[in-house]
């Protein structure tokens, strides 16, 4: 049975939309919380650990946001991140499905010799927070990038991050946002990176409005949280749509990383 394998960070960002589509497949869903002390899997995909290698070969690896970030890489506060780390690149190097989603994919970036940095705009450059529903425009057609299949040349999506990614050598850029070049990227064909989120449903998007209000009101006044709420409400069955489309789209090439 394939096994989705979901890297938690924080209680309210969990793997929301992917969790439910893993399981319509019939695949298994497992949470691993390095925050609360939990084991991350063994990163060895070697053939000399047979055990360790037929689970992984069997796993789809999503590795989700958090307030941490790259620049937490060595903080004693996070003393799973380097771990984290080591087992993205290793199973991204063995050629096994990786998804990155915000953290996720910043350090899927950094795995492989990129990196995150400070999301700037502006001259001189001053500190940008990219949240709340915005536009991501495709920079590959779905002829060229199958998991697009479906999806118009942009969609809207939910933002939530203050870093930006430098992609590695090799990586394919396949959307940007108007403040954010580097929205989604592909590494090889069994590793992806979104810089959005597609997991968050309206059910789970209250927690965030409401645990990270502060973060909400820095980056878009003192109306951010109802505007959120309020644009989300206006673009629900567009959103959910595009959102399951790609989501379906990227499980299926994730499954056939698998060789299934």
């Amino acid at each position: 049975m394939t096994e989705l394998l979901v890297i938690q960070h924080l209680e309210r960002e969990g793997p929301g939309r992917f969790a439910d589509a893993a399981r319509a497949r019939g695949w298994q869903v497992s949470v691993c919380r390095p925050d609360r002390g939990e084991a991350l899997p063994a990163a060895t995909t070697s053939s000399s650990n047979s055990a360790a290698t037929a689970t992984a070969t069997d796993q789809v690896l999503l590795v989700l946001g958090g307030p941490m970030g790259v620049a937490d890489l060595g903080n004693d506060a996070f003393p799973w991140l380097e771990a984290e780390l080591e087992l993205i690149r290793q199973r991204v190097e063995a050629q096994q499905p990786v998804l990155g989603i915000c953290l996720g994919a910043q350090l899927l970036a950094r795995a492989m010799g990129g990196d995150a940095l400070p999301l700037q705009m502006g001259e001189p450059p001053r500190p940008l927070r990219e949240v709340g529903w915005g536009a991501v425009t495709f920079t590959e057609t779905a002829k060229q990038e199958p998991v697009l299949q479906g999806l118009a040349a942009s969609e809207l999506v939910l933002h939530w991050h203050g870093d930006r990614i430098a992609l590695p050598q090799g990586a394919t850029l396949l959307a940007s946002s108007l403040h954010c070049v580097e929205q989604m990227f592909r590494i090889g064909r069994h590793a992806w990176g979104l810089q959005f989120h597609l997991e968050v449903t309206p059910e789970l998007l209250e927690p965030w409005l409401l645990e990270d209000q502060g973060y909400v009101i820095e980056a878009l006044g003192a109306d951010g949280v109802e505007r959120i709420r309020h644009d989300g409400r206006h673009w629900q069955a567009s959103t959910e749509l595009s959102a399951t489309r790609l989501i379906e789209n990227l499980l299926s090439a994730l499954e056939a990383c698998l060789g299934r």
